[in-house]
């Protein structure tokens, strides 16, 4: 009897590397920092391990990491020392994000610098926009999105990154670049963010948690597709140059559908949940962590994302560079 003898390609790593249909690597990735005011400070923060709030005169520790493990990208997250209902400290000149946009692009003119533009970590209640009551007031919300966006590239950021799932906001922000001369600026749309209980770590290391309610009014609903695809296309028409899904892993199919859809580069945010479910059962020697982690975010690549945001970029890249290391020795 003739089998089909698909093991053959499978005999040793010299020919599965070879035959590979999808790989990863250290330029898959943007690692997202937390930038936080004050001094000397760069502590390890306790829900997302191996990862800091570090404020701005530590930033080149970070940053100098970053470049020796060859990531291209880093998004900056701020902690102010101010928070307000409106979230000034969000478009402040002087705030904690524009600030380590200008360190970053001093010390690595050449890193892509990405800002997350939301207002939920710099709003006393916590919400992504203005509020009306206990609603937030999308179109209000935009003018304040706008001046965040601005003030960031003024800046020197390279590419900002809405968040904050208000309907009309990629437009409204591309018309203020443009207005201002920032034609060549590209936005970073979270176009499909899931209102995901996998936020939590994150919650917490941005002190962003909503005082009251939850998102569930902006963000998706988990349990739909089709209306992320209308959310994906309506940011297209605005224009995103790239598309984001937001969780990554539990949401893999509606990357796969962003990619099969839509000619544009995709992103998957795989957020701190996904890592910190890893790190927690590492901790207890449940899973080998390393494999774990390296085959998750292959999983991201094979289902269609062209970019990886990761709390693992840092870890993944040294893994990955002493595999090749011991590979080709």
């Amino acid at each position: 009897m003739l089998y089909k003898r698909h093991r053959r390609l499978r005999k040793n790593t010299a020919i599965r590397e070879l035959v590979r249909e999808t790989t990863i690597s250290s330029k898959d990735f943007i690692y997202p920092i937390f930038v936080i005011e004050g001094e000397n400070i760069k502590k390890e923060i306790p829900t997302i391990p191996g990862n800091y709030h570090v404020s701005v005169d530590r930033l080149h520790e970070i940053l100098e990491e970053v470049i020796d493990c060859g990531v291209n990208g880093v998004m900056f997250f701020g902690l102010p020392e101010h928070k307000d209902e409106c979230g000034s400290s969000a478009f402040d000149k002087d705030g904690i994000i524009q600030k380590a946009v200008r360190k970053a692009k001093e010390l690595y003119p050449e890193l892509w610098v990405i800002t997350d533009v939301c207002m939920c970590e710099y709003t006393d209640h916590g919400h992504c926009g203005i509020l009306h009551g206990h609603e937030v007031d999308n179109d209000k919300t935009l003018e304040f999105l706008g001046k965040i966006a601005l003030s960031h590239v003024e800046a020197g950021a390279d590419m900002v990154a809405p968040s904050d799932m208000m309907d009309g906001r990629v437009a409204y922000i591309r018309d203020v670049l443009d207005s201002n001369g920032f034609k060549d600026v590209s936005i970073m749309a979270y176009s499909a963010k899931y209102s995901s209980a996998f936020y939590g770590p994150f919650r917490e290391a941005a002190n962003s948690a909503p005082k009251f309610g939850d998102r569930k009014s902006y963000q998706m609903d988990p349990a739909n597709i089709n209306e992320a695809m209308r959310e994906i296309e309506s940011d297209i028409e605005e224009g995103a140059d790239i598309i984001m899904v937001k969780p990554a892993l539990s949401y893999l199919d509606v990357v796969r559908w962003a990619r099969d859809r839509y000619d544009y580069p995709v992103a998957a945010y795989s957020v701190s949940g996904e890592f910190a479910m890893v790190k927690a059962a590492a901790s207890f020697g449940f899973i080998n962590e390393k494999a774990i982690a390296l085959e998750m975010l292959l999983s991201m690549k094979r289902a269609g994302a062209d970019i990886i945001i990761t709390y693992y970029a840092l870890e993944a890249s040294r893994w990955l560079r002493e595999d090749l290391n011991i590979n080709h020795k």
